[in-house]
């Protein structure tokens, strides 16, 4: 077993290589201990290199709105009347502080995606 840091786009292809041939490798042998180290490395280097930003928050409510089945009706029971969340959902109404937190604690989206400029 020899790892190495994960430094640039060679290192990180023969990572990605390497890692797929012991894919399957069980734990508590050299090779799944080589699997687990990889998959670390290739995690922090995608990280660095491949960032993946955080979602528009209209669009984070409608996919946790439609993960829940909820209709617009169900939507406005939380945050108001309908016209609001019609507005809301198409970009013609801010969301407010108040709104932030009932979205928060009803659909479970983090309060980080939902503060975001949109």
């Amino acid at each position: 077993m020899k790892i190495a840091p994960i430094r640039n786009e060679r290192d990180y292809q023969q990572a990605l290589e390497r890692l797929e041939d012991i894919f399957d490798a069980k734990m508590g042998t050299e090779e799944g201990d080589e699997l687990e180290i990889l998959s670390i490395l290739i995690d922090r280097y995608e990280n660095e290199h491949f960032p993946i930003g955080m979602p528009d928050p209209i669009e984070a409510i409608k996919f946790r709105m439609e993960q829940m089945g909820m209709k617009q009706k169900d939507l406005a029971e939380v945050v108001g009347f309908k016209s609001r969340v019609s507005e809301v959902l198409n970009k013609k109404r801010k969301l407010t502080l108040d709104m932030i937190r009932k979205l928060n604690a009803s659909l479970h989206i983090p309060t980080e995606v939902l503060v975001q400029e949109y």
